[in-house]
């Protein structure tokens, strides 16, 4: 049994599909169809059958999926800590909440390779339901953001608590009252970023259904379209400040509001997780950390920070006069 055929098989049962796994991993299909049927031989069973237009694993083949991703997950990091013992880059592999990619990816990660210039990060913008799985099968090493459903072996600490507060363009008709219930505003349109959830969540705890909802694929889209006068939005604090101070949005005085958010670090425990992700978790009690975040300074060096997309390879590179 090699890696290279668990690679094949578990991209297979990610993938649903030989012709998908070989496309995803730059080989021929018979190159990965020789890696399964090795395995196949090897352990005994069939793993996979065909199933309509997709396959369907054995209870093996389940098995094996998950046991898989694990030790490949655990190779990548092996050998990226063999290549940081001989002075070369180390890898950090980041999962991250997409408000989190949007407000703290760039400052954090640029405050904490400061310390380690020769650091690489790699991060994943995923929804936290995605946190537990992505860290049990060692395919990140942190996950910022919700905390995580409680897990054996996956520990969180919180890093950064955060007030929400509802905001309105300026000539909204609630602008300037005091007090307001929210039943008020559920009539309202309420414009959303990735971070959809807290919205939901805001309402559940006050006993109200989820408004009528217009999406947006961050968050400063929606806070431009609220300040247009397209509806109102639940936002962080602190992300809003320059806005408010220069009239162009406005906050509500919302019954209950701020209302209280907090994200974690999730990581393996601490026997399993790696050196770096010990790290950035140390890091980010700290407060130079928070001062890093909720001050979300410009002129990142552009060599430090790419923007995050789906996924993304962030790279500490020393800028001049650091």
């Amino acid at each position: 049994m090699t890696f290279a055929q668990l690679r094949s098989f578990a991209t297979v049962a990610r993938l649903g599909s030989v012709s998908a796994a070989a496309e995803a991993l730059g080989v021929s299909e018979p190159a990965v169809s020789s890696a399964v049927a090795s395995l196949r031989r090897d352990l005994g069973d069939a793993l996979f059958v065909r199933a309509g237009h997709g396959i369907r694993l054995t209870p093996g083949g389940e098995r094996l999926a998950a046991t898989s991703a694990e030790i490949l997950g655990l190779e990548d990091r092996l050998r990226h800590e063999v290549r940081e013992a001989r002075g070369e880059r180390g890898l950090l592999r980041l999962v991250v909440a997409p408000a989190v990619a949007e407000y703290v990816s760039a400052p954090l990660l640029d405050a904490f390779t400061r310390r380690r210039p020769t650091l690489e990060v790699a991060q994943e913008v995923a929804d936290p339901e995605a946190f537990a799985p992505l860290l049990g099968d060692r395919r990140a090493d942190v996950a910022l953001g919700p905390a995580p459903a409680p897990s054996p072996g996956l520990e969180s600490v919180p890093f950064l608590r955060y007030k929400l507060v509802v905001v309105a363009g300026p000539r909204h008709p609630l602008a300037g009252r005091h007090d307001v219930p929210l039943a008020t505003l559920a009539g309202e349109r309420w414009l959303v970023g990735p971070a959809h959830a807290d919205l939901v969540r805001f309402f559940a705890d006050r006993g109200l259904a989820p408004p009528e909802q217009g999406a947006f694929s961050t968050e400063a889209a929606a806070q431009a379209a609220t300040a247009a006068g397209e509806g109102v939005t639940l936002a962080i604090a602190h992300t809003v400040l320059d806005p408010l101070r220069h009239g162009t949005l406005v906050r509500l005085d919302v019954r209950g509001t701020p209302a209280d958010g907090l994200w974690h670090a999730a990581t393996l425990a601490a026997d399993r997780r790696s050196p770096v992700a010990d790290a950035l978790c140390r890091f980010l009690t700290t407060s130079e950390a928070t001062q890093a975040i909720v001050a979300r300074p410009g002129g990142v060096p552009a060599g430090r920070f790419r923007p995050p997309v789906y996924i993304t390879i962030w790279s500490a590179v020393e800028a001049p006069g650091d």
